[in-house]
């Protein structure tokens, strides 16, 4: 997608910006709690809504000095959240040794996974390496049927999805307090996701019902109209009508807990960002923009890169990487 025709598509509504009347929240807050790193592109599935438009062929892989720096970063600054994500994160070669360095320091370590890397040979010993090492799991579950899902993630998926989450299950995942593993819902297309809480609440009864799994909380986040979701939009000219309802639906009250006020985003390669949808676009932030140039320094509260792909963060109830915002 070509970014610079795109987003002067999306300037046919009302720009982002112009909407928040308290000018601070433009900005981040004094310290930051959370470091996410995107640790590579590359990824077993390549699903419909993805904005990072990871895939099998992808290449772009975070290297072990990158990932030194960040960790560095991370205890200079003071940082108490990890969360990885990808692509699928643990196709990176240094995904293990991160993961261990990390909580050598003391971090809570959070990864974001599609669930069907760990059915792969090469990959199933992570299922107890998490357990081993109390990760957060935090994956993608689109829908509790599989018809729903499998339309979204590729054809079988949603029961080797279920598969996994039993094996979780079993080492303790959802039943042990130290054991966190919570499900990401994201809507099959150009609509809002339902209330969190009433939507969780379905599937903890379906899936209870049906399979016998629990979890800890349901994430649902609004798809941003960026990467290959964006691409869909603009083929099924459903680009404008989307913009206009998350624009619709925004909501004041979301603006103060967007997820780019209280994190930095990490691309595979150490260029900073607000997030990881400005990661999509190329919009690094100002000034050091790369994860080198911060060793040694303390993080300032800076202006967020704002624009109007900021209304799907902040439709409704409001989305981030952890859910709703209200």
């Amino acid at each position: 997608m070509n970014n610079k025709s795109y987003l002067e598509k999306l300037d046919c509504i009302p720009s982002f910006e112009s909407k928040v009347t308290n000018k601070d929240f433009c900005k981040t807050n004094k310290s930051l709690t959370t470091m996410q790193i995107n640790i590579g592109k590359l990824c077993n599935l390549a699903c419909k809504h993805c904005h990072v438009e990871a895939g099998p062929n992808r290449t772009e892989i975070m290297n072990l000095e990158t990932i030194k720096d960040c960790l560095q970063v991370f205890k200079e600054n003071n940082f108490s959240i990890l969360d990885i994500t990808g692509g699928a994160p643990e196709m990176n070669p240094n995904f293990e040794w991160l993961v261990k360095e990390a909580i050598k320091i003391e971090a809570k370590v959070i990864v974001r996974s599609n669930l069907v890397i760990l059915r792969e040979e090469k990959y199933k010993h992570l299922l107890e390496f998490y357990a081993e090492n109390k990760v957060e799991v935090v994956c993608s579950l689109p829908y509790y049927s599989p018809k729903d899902a499998d339309r979204q993630r590729g054809e079988g998926v949603f029961h080797e999805s279920i598969n996994i989450l039993k094996e979780l299950n079993k080492l303790g995942y959802g039943k042990d307090e130290s054991l966190v593993l919570n499900l990401v819902y994201n809507p099959g297309g150009a609509f809002l996701p339902p209330p969190q809480k009433s939507l969780e609440l379905q599937y903890k009864q379906k899936l209870k019902k049906e399979y016998g799994i629990i979890f800890n909380h349901l994430f649902t986040i609004t798809n941003n109209p960026v990467g290959r979701f964006g691409s869909f939009l603009e083929r099924s000219n459903n680009l404008e009508g989307y913009m206009e309802r998350l624009s619709n639906s925004f909501n004041s009250s979301t603006v103060e807990n967007m997820m780019c006020r209280n994190q930095l985003s990490i691309g595979w390669d150490g260029k900073l960002y607000d997030c990881d949808f400005n990661q999509t676009l190329g919009w690094t932030i100002n000034g050091k923009n790369h994860i080198s140039m911060l060793k040694g320094n303390v993080i300032e509260k800076r202006q967020i890169s704002l624009g109007n792909h900021c209304y799907a963060c902040t439709a409704g109830n409001g989305s981030s990487c952890g859910g709703s915002t209200t």
